[in-house]
């Protein structure tokens, strides 16, 4: 596992804030990332579902000088990598049959990752139908894995897990209209111990207790953020360690 990952996975079950750097300006995202250190998040994540990142190491170089807090790069393509972050969520988008997002974008990554000495780790992405048609459905041009079924999700978990990914990231998408439910959650807990990563949808306290408590690592909040302000993270973050408990 990779050493960063592993640290997390000590400390955890924890919150984790993303910023969008598409839409959220450097000095925002400055602010967000002391927010989330002050208020008792476990790290940072940045990234976008569209290739249009211009700003991504514009917004990573800010929130890096902002705190000392892990920051995880998000990518939705070989496009949108950047040097100036502690780690890449590798992400192959399992869920999907999408040749481009199970291994073509791994492929453009590799000049990336020879030329600068930032660790990649292998997450399988599993998209959860979160109500809505969101981003990552859009432009990857895949179908989430249906709400109500999951002892499917979680054998496209135990699939990852023999392959020899390193983590899983359950999503129902940026805004989405509910968040992967706690049985989902919980049946991917028990079938593999592989770190679980959960967002998408999550934007209320009593969601995210319900999210540690069925088993996950680390929550990701995103939206609720950029809705409520980084003054939200505390709150959040409270939640996080009394779903935990």
């Amino acid at each position: 596992m990779n050493d960063l990952l592993a640290d997390l996975r000590r400390r955890s079950p924890g919150l984790l804030v993303l910023v969008d750097p598409e839409r959220t300006a450097p000095d925002e995202a400055a602010r967000i990332a002391r927010a989330s250190d002050e208020g008792g998040a476990l790290g940072l994540l940045i990234g976008t579902s569209f290739d249009g990142a211009s700003r991504t190491a514009e917004v990573a170089a800010a929130m890096k000088r902002a705190t000392h807090l892990p920051l995880l790069l998000f990518p939705g393509s070989a496009n949108q990598l950047v040097a100036n972050v502690d780690a890449v969520l590798l992400l192959s988008l399992v869920s999907g049959r999408n040749a481009q997002y199970l291994i073509e974008e791994h492929v453009r990554a590799v000049p990336f990752f020879q030329r600068h000495d930032v660790p990649a780790i292998s997450t399988a992405y599993l998209l959860v139908d979160g109500g809505r048609v969101t981003a990552v459905e859009s432009v990857s041009q895949t179908r989430p894995l249906p709400a109500d079924k999951p002892e499917l999700v979680a054998a496209h978990a135990i699939a990852a897990r023999m392959i020899g990914m390193s983590a899983v990231y359950l999503d129902a998408g940026s805004g989405a209209s509910r968040p992967v439910s706690p049985a989902i959650i919980e049946a991917v807990r028990n079938a593999v111990t592989l770190p679980l990563f959960v967002g998408g949808g999550l934007r209320a306290p009593a969601q995210v207790r319900a999210a540690f408590a069925a088993g996950a690592d680390f929550v990701v909040v995103g939206s609720a953020i950029e809705a409520a302000g980084p003054g939200a993270v505390r709150e959040l973050a409270a939640a996080a360690r009394d779903g935990a408990r």
